[in-house]
């Protein structure tokens, strides 16, 4: 409680006071106390009291700075972050060029008026920016502000369109935790304590082809991603992918490609589906597209993005989607990705991971680029060790639907003399 600070500052005094005379002696008091015990919490006791938790079990570390590949805690050691915030900062952490961009935004105007109303220069340089990316017909970029609104929007998007409802997505897919994203979500455990659900959703196997042959005239879109993240970095065959596009135009299926995790050069190329020789009808990324900043979109033909002004008008909406200063970090984001050509050098600085992380307990390693999974014999033997390597000062972590594999994702920054120190660190980890 801060009712007696409060009353403190002379604008709100006397209505604090009047609100302290409905209190006891006793009961103001017990309030005094209590808040002077708050006042000397350390920050981690008041995020464990105050901050609404994901799990029992949180890192809790603390970082007081965080700039390219390193983070420093407020004990002053300092963590290799190998995982990008789980595939966030593909250029590494406060990225000049995108503190620049941000402050050069804040000069002018942040947030104005919800989405899609005003023409605000940063939605309209970054759209045009990454329609220059995308093949001729993926040309209308709506923005949101994460991930998860990306494939709800692109969910309706396509229900729209086709006016069906049907939605095949793959199993041990992860597209984000809202009730449609988790709807199409691959994991039951994570689904059944918030059923019901979206209906008329089917799974598939990713890359079985003989699955394929479920995609249907009933079927609106197919959703899945490029690279599975979240089941471990799991790269199709290219025929898969191929066969899968043909059916969903066969069927007059949109189908939908998740970069959320595997976009802006993350696998070595600037889109993933540039390895595989297919185009999406509807593209959703977020992630390592903000530098930082929070930022999604979901991408399609403008014939396509249409049908949401009308039957009904303003059929998709958002508040803050296409903050100016979010989109002036992405912008910013995606030159330096282009400019530095990064994503041509993410397969060469994986080899090197490969090469060096050679180890009894090392069952396999997958990657598309620097999108890697290192796999262990089970759980039990990797969580001791991504412990162990946090307090050797490298951050990383294992996969929602792949717990035997741990995930590395450095910033695509990442030079070749810190992989070989991070690799050292790993294996002195592995070794106990």
């Amino acid at each position: 409680m801060r009712l007696f600070f409060w009353a403190k500052t002379p604008i709100f005094a006397q209505k604090k006071m009047n609100l302290l005379e409905l209190f006891t002696e006793e009961e103001k008091l017990s309030l005094l106390k209590e808040d002077k015990k708050s006042a000397t919490l350390t920050n981690r006791q008041l995020f464990q009291q105050y901050v609404a938790q994901t799990s029992d079990s949180p890192l809790l570390l603390e970082i007081k700075l965080a700039e390219g590949v390193l983070m420093t805690g407020t004990d002053g050691q300092k963590y290799y972050d190998l995982i990008s915030g789980i595939g966030v900062s593909n250029i590494g952490h406060r990225h000049p060029k995108v503190i620049k961009a941000i402050k050069k935004q804040l000069k002018k105007y942040m947030h104005l008026m919800v989405y899609g109303e005003f023409v605000q220069a940063p939605q309209v340089k970054l759209a045009k920016k990454l329609v220059e990316t995308l093949p001729p017909h993926l040309n209308n970029v709506y923005f949101v502000n994460s991930g998860s609104e990306a494939v709800e929007g692109a969910l309706k998007l396509a229900k729209r369109y086709t006016a069906k409802t049907e939605i095949i997505s793959c199993k041990n897919s992860y597209h984000g935790s809202t009730h449609g994203a988790l709807s199409i979500g691959g994991n039951e455990k994570f689904k059944n304590s918030f059923r019901p659900l979206l209906p008329d959703i089917q799974q598939i196997e990713f890359n079985n082809v003989a699955d394929l042959d479920k995609i249907t005239h009933k079927t609106a879109a197919v959703i899945i991603e490029t690279v599975q993240g979240e089941a471990g970095v799991r790269v199709p065959d290219a025929a898969y992918l191929q066969r899968l596009s043909y059916k969903c135009k066969q069927a007059g299926a949109l189908l939908i490609l998740d970069e959320i995790q595997c976009g802006f050069g993350r696998t070595g190329k600037f889109w993933a589906f540039d390895h595989f020789g297919v185009t999406p009808d509807i593209l959703v990324c977020a992630k390592g597209m903000g530098g930082g900043m929070p930022i999604g979109a979901f991408i399609a033909s403008k014939e396509v993005m249409t049908t949401l002004t009308h039957q009904p008008i303003l059929g998709h909406i958002t508040t803050f989607g296409g903050h100016p200063v979010s989109c002036a970090a992405s912008l910013a984001t995606l030159k330096v990705i282009q400019k530095e050509k990064l994503y041509e050098k993410a397969e060469e600085k994986a080899e090197i991971f490969k090469k060096f992380l050679i180890h009894p307990k090392i069952k396999d390693i997958r990657n598309c680029g620097l999108m890697m999974a290192v796999e262990f014999e089970n759980y039990e033997t990797l969580k001791p060790i991504i412990d162990k390597a946090i307090t050797y000062g490298v951050l990383t972590d294992w996969f929602l639907f792949c717990d035997n594999s741990m995930r590395i994702a450095p910033p695509l920054t990442i030079t070749k003399s810190q992989i070989y120190e991070v690799c050292g660190i790993l294996l002195k980890a592995i070794n106990g």
